[in-house]
Order: C-alpha cells, then sequence, then structure tokens
C-alpha cells in the first residue's frame, strides 16, 4: 500500500516504512495472509499509549498547575478515550489505510472504532521508534491538544453515564436505567448490547466488549439524541 499521501497529512515521512505499515496491520490480516512476513500492530499500539499517556499528562500538568490530580486524571481520560482517539484517526483518513481481513473489513460499527482507536496509538508507538519520543509528541499535539478547552469548559472530563445521570436528574428527575438487550460471541471476544431508558423511552442502544463498555457507549449516544 502506499502511504505517500497520508505521510503529507501527517506532515511525517517515515525513515523505516515498515513501521508505518506495521501501524496499520490488524492481527487478523496477517490470518488470512499468513505468507507475509511482518508484524501486527498489537506492540506498537502498547508502546503508544504508553507515549500518548506521558505526553497529555505533561501538557496538562503544565497547562493546568492548579488542577488537582483527581482533576488531570478525567481530563487526560476524556483526551485519550476511544471516541476521542478514533475521531482523531478518522479525520486523518487512517480507515482508507487499515489492513484487515474480510470480515473485519465489513465491521462499521463500534468494534471498527475500537480498531481505528488502536491503529492510533500504533502510529505513535511507530513515529516514536522512528524518530523519538518529541516527535511523537509534536504528532500528539497537533492531533489531540486543542480539544481540551472544550474538553474542560463542557464538562467532557466527566463519564458519559456521570453526565447523563446529572442532566436527567436535573431536568426530569430520572434516573437513566441500563438494560442489557444481547450478548454473543466467544469468551475471549464478547460483544454485549445495552440499552439506555430515561423512565419508560429507550433512548439509546451501545455496544462494547463489557457491559460497563456497552453502557458508557449507550450513555453518550443518548447524550447525544437528547443534544445535551
Amino acid at each position: 500500500m502506499e502511504f505517500g499521501t497520508f505521510e503529507q497529512k501527517i506532515g511525517y515521512s517515515f525513515n523505516n516504512q515498515r513501521l508505518l505499515e506495521q501501524a496499520f496491520t490488524h492481527r487478523s490480516y496477517l490470518n488470512e495472509n499468513r505468507e507475509l512476513n511482518r508484524e501486527h500492530n498489537e506492540r506498537l499500539e502498547f508502546l503508544g499509549d504508553a507515549v500518548l499517556e506521558l505526553a497529555v499528562t505533561e501538557f496538562l500538568y503544565a497547562k493546568y498547575p492548579d488542577s488537582p490530580e483527581g482533576d488531570l486524571t478525567a481530563y487526560r481520560a476524556a483526551l485519550v478515550n476511544t471516541q476521542s482517539i478514533c475521531d482523531a484517526a478518522t479525520k486523518l483518513g487512517m480507515n482508507d489505510y487499515l489492513l484487515l481481513s474480510r470480515g473485519e473489513a465489513r465491521d462499521t460499527g463500534r468494534a471498527r472504532q475500537i480498531i481505528l482507536a488502536n491503529a492510533f496509538e500504533a502510529l505513535i508507538g511507530a513515529i516514536y521508534l522512528d524518530s523519538g519520543y518529541e516527535r511523537a509528541q509534536k504528532f500528539i499535539e497537533s492531533q489531540l491538544f486543542y480539544k481540551t478547552d472544550d474538553v474542560v469548559s463542557k464538562r467532557l472530563w466527566q463519564d458519559a453515564k456521570s453526565r447523563l445521570q446529572e442532566i436527567s436528574q436535573e431536568l426530569h428527575g430520572i434516573t437513566p436505567k441500563y438494560e442489557l438487550l444481547d450478548q454473543s460471541g466467544p469468551d475471549h471476544d464478547k460483544r454485549f448490547v445495552v440499552g439506555a431508558y430515561i423512565g419508560q423511552e429507550r433512548v439509546s442502544t451501545g455496544e462494547g466488549r463489557s457491559k460497563q463498555e456497552a453502557e458508557q457507549d449507550a450513555a453518550q449516544k443518548a447524550l447525544t439524541a437528547k443534544s445535551w
């Protein structure tokens, strides 16, 4: 696959193109193409996750010198959660470069969001190995730091379930409830579907690899559906 256009978009040219290719290679792709001599992106994702956390922590520590540890932790979680980094990956067009199995390529739901978020972290890991921390930090800054003011001013650091409960109680005097609608898949790859209800109204449906993740997804979609 040709990555020249993508490199122009991120403003960085890799010295080692194999690292860039690895960042986009999902495990499922290699399961269908066993003859290829390459690695999938999970080790790069592991590395990139650590670099991302350090860079964001360093930035928030300097930006909010009077904020307590608990608030900084919440701000960081909002900046680096799956939805946030999936959105960043989508804006970069990373979906067009993913190397997936035929089955994974057809999935456009929550599972694809997770794959995109993981690829974004793997890309950070690849940049770090290719050019070091400073260059990786600059990439993270360009893609995520601008979101910080919104995260703080709009209280996006508060998790979706907490925000939904707070607003629902304030406006309607009702505490939202969550109901498991479906679960499928083997034990190592479960999929849960949960409905979010305000009173008798099912406001949204969420998916996740755990019931907790599905509830957060449902809560976030409920906030969007209610324009809260």
